[in-house]
This record gives structure tokens, C-alpha cells and sequence, in this order.
């Protein structure tokens, strides 16, 4: 069974809690790359929020490299030629501003270079997502926001009042559902994309850039429900320890949790081995 590329979710799978890369991660994953075999970076930040991981790992700045950012909106190098990209429909996130604000939830969208709130009273969590992503964060009222191409958008706050919002507003959120895809990537985040966007499409568009087949030649790493599509698609879906009970019940296999090496874990298993 040979692995020709990996597909690694970041937050809670290649990172530890502390959001630090461990030098048993990094070293395995070398040898993977010094082996042939493609590792991309699946995640739901922006390319500047992967640039110091992608550097630990001798990725960064190449052409021949690549990475699914923004959850799958778009891929693109790790030099920064964007391969695909499919972004948010100004309509849709006017939609979406609405929602945020009846359900009083801070809310923010994000650009291939920015994030923007419509929040005067800017929420902790968009402040917490341009500091993890280096991104800059900007107020601009929705209408401000016409001319500018959006990738995504997101719904922020702590979980416990997010859960309850999102319950409250279940009828809000599926009237979008034709156009809008809501997925939980953290208990404080619920991201909105295009519909049909999720990092095994942008895998799918990836791998017929490169002669690959997903379903025969990948192995995805994840832990989330924005990871569970791609641990479906490949032809090995690994699961963290840590992952949400549904991503396991999908995988072929389960490793260590991301506190104790669990991507090396996986890939010494089935490419290194």
C-alpha cells in the first residue's frame, strides 16, 4: 500500500494544545517528504498563518509544494501561486451578517489577506484568530465589504454560548444550507463556506493537478469535523486519539492524540514502516 501523499490537518492533529510542533513530528514527516511522498497541509488557516510550520518542516516557499487553506477554499503553494480558489458570495454573507446579528454572535469574514468585522465591539475570539493566522483585523461596515473578495466566514464565541446560538438559530442556519456549508473546525469557531467547499474537494482538485488519486494514493490525518470528508475520501483515513467520535468511526485507524505524536505515530505505520 503505498502512500504518494499525506493530507494533515493542523490544529489538534499536527500540533500539540499548546499549538507547538514536536521534534519527533518534524523529523518524521522530513523523512516522508526525502521518501517522495507530497505532504500538504489541510487546515482552515490562511498561508501566512502556516508560514514558521511549513519553515520547521522544509516547506515553505516552494512551488512544488502546496497546502489547502482556509478549510478548503483554497490551494495553493507554499510560494503562494494559488492552484484554486472558491470564495464566499457577497449575498451570502450579508445573509450571514444577519444571522450573527440576531442571534448576537461576533462575527467576522475573511479575505485571502485580511480579516474584517462589522463588530464596533470587536469579539475576543477575532482578535484570537488574526494573532494564531497573522492576519491583520479590520472594522469595515458590511457594505464596505462589496468590492472585496471574500473567502469565508465565521461565527465566534465561547463555546458553551456558541452551542446554544446555533441551536437557538437552527432554523436561520438551514435556510442557508442550499448555499452554505457550516462546519465546526474549533468549539469556539463555526466557519461558513460555499457550499461544496471542505478539504476533500480541494484534495480531489489537487490531486488532478498532480496525476494523483485520493481515493488510492492519500492518507489524511485529522481530528475535527472539517477533516472528516477527507478522512472519508482517502484511501487511508487516520484519526487522532483526540478526534470527535464520529471522524474515529470513519477512519481505518486511530492514532496517538496530538499531545503525544500521533501524526508521526501514523506515518511511521504506513509510509515509513
Amino acid at each position: 500500500m503505498t502512500v504518494k501523499l499525506v493530507a494533515i490537518d493542523v490544529d489538534k492533529t499536527l500540533v500539540d494544545d499548546e499549538k507547538q510542533l514536536h521534534e519527533k513530528v518534524i523529523e518524521t514527516i522530513k523523512a516522508a517528504s526525502q521518501r517522495g511522498v507530497k505532504v500538504v497541509i489541510c487546515s482552515g488557516r490562511p498561508l501566512p498563518g502556516l508560514k514558521q510550520i511549513l519553515t520547521d518542516l522544509n516547506l515553505a516557499d516552494q512551488k512544488d509544494q502546496y497546502v489547502v487553506c482556509f478549510g478548503g477554499s483554497v490551494v495553493q503553494s507554499t510560494a503562494g501561486e494559488v492552484i484554486m480558489s472558491q470564495g464566499l458570495a457577497y449575498e451570502d454573507y450579508l445573509d450571514l451578517e444577519l444571522i450573527a446579528h440576531k442571534l448576537d454572535l461576533p462575527f467576522h469574514a475573511v479575505s485571502m489577506d485580511r480579516i474584517y468585522t462589522a463588530n464596533r465591539d470587536i469579539g475576543y475570539y477575532s482578535m484570537y484568530e488574526s494573532n494564531l493566522v497573522n492576519m491583520p483585523l479590520s472594522y469595515r461596515t458590511p457594505a464596505e465589504l462589496k468590492e472585496i473578495p471574500l473567502i469565508k466566514a465565521m461565527f465566534v464565541e465561547e463555546p458553551a454560548k456558541l452551542d446554544q446560538a446555533f441551536a437557538a438559530g437552527r432554523a436561520l442556519f438551514a435556510a442557508k444550507e442550499d448555499r452554505v456549508t457550516f462546519v465546526k473546525s474549533q468549539p469556539f469557531f463555526l466557519e461558513a463556506n460555499t457550499k461544496g467547499v471542505d478539504k476533500a474537494q480541494a484534495l480531489t482538485k489537487l490531486c488532478a493537478y498532480l496525476g494523483l488519486d485520493l481515493s488510492q494514493d492519500v492518507m489524511a490525518i485529522g481530528d475535527g469535523g472539517n477533516d472528516l470528508p477527507m478522512i472519508k475520501a482517502a484511501k487511508i483515513g487516520v484519526a487522532m486519539a483526540n478526534a470527535l467520535p464520529e471522524v474515529k468511526a470513519a477512519s481505518d485507524f486511530v492514532t496517538a492524540d496530538n499531545n503525544h505524536d500521533g501524526v508521526a505515530v501514523a506515518i511511521e505505520k504506513f509510509i515509513l514502516a
